[in-house]
């Protein structure tokens, strides 16, 4: 039994652009290609297809994935950079979980809710006095009003927008691109936008971002491990500070 592209595309939330591209390079080939040129895969690369997004989670870039499935890597030298953002993601979670199971069994048995331990894992202001330290508080009390005003659609859809850039840049990093070319300077320039559309950010008001800030949010992107997991690991995150700091000196 084989599955089409489109089929697969949709079984794995994933696109049948991003299939081709692994396709490409070796990642993953399909099992059979159709007379109508359409490509079909087996149930063995359904499972190989199942590590790669699995890896692509913990933030690995192409060519490391292709070594840890080929058996050329140790998994835990290829994960290590991104092991301590991985435990903070999962302690958050594991916080989320408490405090609804909390709620749960307080509702049930009709006992007095406990505001304080209802919204434990939930609370964006975690990096508040990192922000303030950075960018100053009027930063944080800015970006954290803004926050708040936002719908539950309105942040949705910024957080959608969040997430298209993430993906566009893993995949022109993983395409080697260079990241002083027009391509790379146009989600450069995607992302200067975005970043500067959030109040608190230096610059916010004038339609960019300022240099030392855009330049300084791409080496955090390489150095924090919270961030690197969200460019494909070290690698697509050395590609975006690279691209970054490029379209900064020609722009800002």
């Amino acid at each position: 039994m084989d599955w089409s592209i489109q089929e697969v595309a949709r079984l794995a939330s994933t696109t049948s652009r991003t299939l081709r591209h692994y396709g490409d390079v070796g990642l993953l080939a399909p099992s059979r290609v159709g007379a109508n040129g359409y490509r079909y895969y087996d149930g063995a690369a359904l499972v190989r297809l199942q590590r790669i997004l699995m890896l692509r989670d913990l933030g690995l870039g192409i060519p490391a994935i292709a070594e840890v499935l080929d058996g050329q890597r140790d998994d835990a030298e290829a994960l290590e950079g991104h092991l301590h953002w991985l435990q903070e993601e999962r302690s958050r979670i594991d916080r989320q979980i408490e405090s609804v199971q909390t709620t749960i069994t307080t509702l049930r048995g009709g006992e007095q809710l406990m505001a304080e331990e209802m919204f434990k894992g939930f609370d964006h202001t975690e990096y508040k006095d990192e922000v303030e330290q950075r960018w100053g508080k009027q930063a944080y009390a800015d970006s954290d009003r803004w926050w708040r005003t936002m719908t539950a659609d309105e942040r949705a859809a910024w957080k959608s927008r969040m997430a298209e850039i993430g993906f566009d840049w893993i995949e022109a990093a993983d395409r080697g691109i260079d990241p002083a070319g027009d391509e790379a300077q146009a989600l450069a320039k995607r992302h200067a936008d975005w970043v500067s559309a959030i109040p608190g950010t230096p610059g916010y008001g004038t339609g960019a971002p300022v240099k030392e800030y855009l330049v300084g949010l791409g080496e955090t992107y390489v150095s924090d491990g919270r961030f690197t997991a969200n460019y494909g690991g070290i690698e697509g995150a050395t590609f975006v500070r690279d691209a970054l700091r490029v379209y900064a000196d020609r722009n800002l």
